[in-house]
């Protein structure tokens, strides 16, 4: 099956899309961030045209006017676990965070599965559309996130922002 890939400037520097044939987003990585893919996949072909809603939907989240993804996904073959992290994390409000443990009670697991819930969220292969820059640590603390923690305090901050102007 053909992808493509291309890549889409931001606040946050280049970002680095890819998509199946039919146009629905496979990855969203940061290229040269720690444990990110810094090249597309052998075998993708670089056109610009299956992203036009992803680089439009993008813009107007960094530009505080969208709170939420329309896209069409079609993330890499996972176990149901991950599913099920991922899920949760679709599930986090624009403008909130969690920590590890409440996402890891969302799903019904505890105790030593928090861990695993933290490896779940460290593949996620969707950053900013699947918001794992959502989940904090436990008092609150920034940690772990592939795009860099300079980029998840931007990210944050931006729906922090967002969600304190008043309606109307």
């Amino acid at each position: 099956m053909t992808a493509y890939w291309t890549t889409h400037a931001g606040p946050l520097g280049d970002l680095l899309l890819t998509c199946d044939a039919t146009g629905a987003l496979i990855s969203l990585t940061v290229p040269g961030a720690p444990g990110a893919k810094g090249l597309p996949t052998p075998g993708t072909v670089r056109d610009d045209a299956p992203f036009a809603e992803a680089r439009h939907e993008l813009d107007a989240y960094f530009a505080g006017e969208r709170d939420h993804f329309t896209l069409r996904l079609a993330p890499p073959p996972a176990t149901d676990f991950r599913r099920r992290v991922w899920a949760a994390l679709d599930a986090i409000p624009y403008g909130t965070t969690v920590s590890y443990g409440q996402l890891a009670a969302s799903i019904g697991v505890g105790g030593p599965a928090v861990r695993a819930v933290g490896g779940a969220i460290g593949a996620n292969p969707l950053l900013i559309v699947r918001p794992c820059h959502r989940v904090v640590g436990a008092d609150g603390s920034l940690t772990g996130y592939a795009g860099g923690l300079e980029r998840k305090t931007w990210l944050l901050g931006l729906e922090r922002a967002r969600s304190a102007v008043p309606a109307g």
